[in-house]
């Protein structure tokens, strides 16, 4: 543990954030900027894709990947992001488990408000099982909002009467929002990225109107989470999203779901972004990497079918 790295890590992003009130492009231009400056790992190679009805990235090791899946989802609070924002992550996670991964480019809000995010990450999935992947050998990770699909995109493949994918991985996620969690007032200021007035800016963007109090949009309150797959949690104790980890962590035990809540002190949001600066990150991403490793049956390979376009 580096009190040193964590101290120099605070003070370096306690600046103007792009979730805040300004329009749509700026946060979006301020979001690029801001990943643009994380560390993405020598030794991934990219391709453009396509799944269900969306373009997406496959991110594989340089050399020969190990059969099995990761369905990642970006964040950037369903408003801006990019697979190729959350390179630094994705790449992180195929070079330590050695599996390919394919980073969704789903619908942003405003202009295509929920339920679109989802939908999106759905059909994706449906095109990794129409190409023949085994549900089993298949992971969804993600995020932040990305973190939040891999719960939401998950109820709908179980309610679908789809396979759940054999294991879910979540940084940070945003799993509440009614935004109700308790660390939402008591990590106020502490957190160097969000305030209240925030999230609700950008989350009436996604929410355009519609109740936020459904397991779609707040599952760590109010999801039935039973057929669940296991799923890892990892979150930071400087950011308001705290509870959303805590909450979800007690649901999903509650409903009988294999689960680890994995909670680094002092750190923010989505600190794993930070791998090769801050020991933390790597460490968490070691874990998750082994959690993955140990949840994916990878007997055999996959041959892209007609669902999964790369070109």
């Amino acid at each position: 543990m580096s009190r040193q790295q964590r101290a120099e890590l605070d003070a370096m992003v306690r600046r103007p954030r792009p979730e805040g009130s300004g329009s749509v492009e700026e946060l979006r231009a301020g979001f690029r900027a801001m990943m643009a400056e994380m560390i993405v790992p020598a030794g991934i190679r990219t391709r453009a894709a396509t799944l269900g009805e969306r373009p997406a990235v496959l991110v594989e090791p340089a050399g020969t990947p190990k059969a099995g899946t990761i369905l990642y989802f970006h964040g950037g609070s369903y408003v801006v992001g990019s697979p190729e924002t959350a390179m630094s992550l994705t790449g992180n996670l195929v070079t330590r488990t050695g599996f390919r991964a394919f980073s969704v480019d789903y619908r942003l809000a405003p202009e295509h408000p929920f339920p679109a995010a989802i939908e999106d990450g759905l059909s994706a999935y449906r095109a990794l099982l129409d190409s023949g992947e085994d549900p089993s050998a298949i992971a969804f990770v993600g995020d932040s909002a990305g973190g939040g699909l891999t719960v939401a995109v998950c109820l709908a493949a179980r309610d679908a009467g789809l396979p759940v994918p054999a294991a879910i991985v979540a940084f940070s996620p945003g799993l509440d929002m009614t935004r109700t969690g308790e660390s939402m007032d008591s990590k106020a200021g502490i957190d160097p990225f969000f305030t209240r007035e925030g999230m609700a800016h950008t989350g009436a963007m996604y929410l355009a109107g519609r109740d936020p109090d459904q397991p779609m949009l707040s599952p760590a309150i109010c999801a039935d989470l039973t057929g669940f797959p296991p799923v890892l949690l990892q979150a930071g104790t400087n950011e308001m999203l705290l509870d959303d980890s805590t909450r979800m962590a007690t649901r999903a035990r509650d409903a009988g779901v294999d689960v680890i809540l994995d909670v680094t002190a002092d750190v923010p949001h989505v600190f794993q972004a930070f791998a090769g600066v801050l020991d933390e990150a790597d460490e968490a991403l070691d874990r998750a990497a082994l959690f993955l490793g140990q949840r994916l049956r990878t007997k055999g390979s996959v041959t892209p079918g007609r669902s999964v376009d790369l070109r």
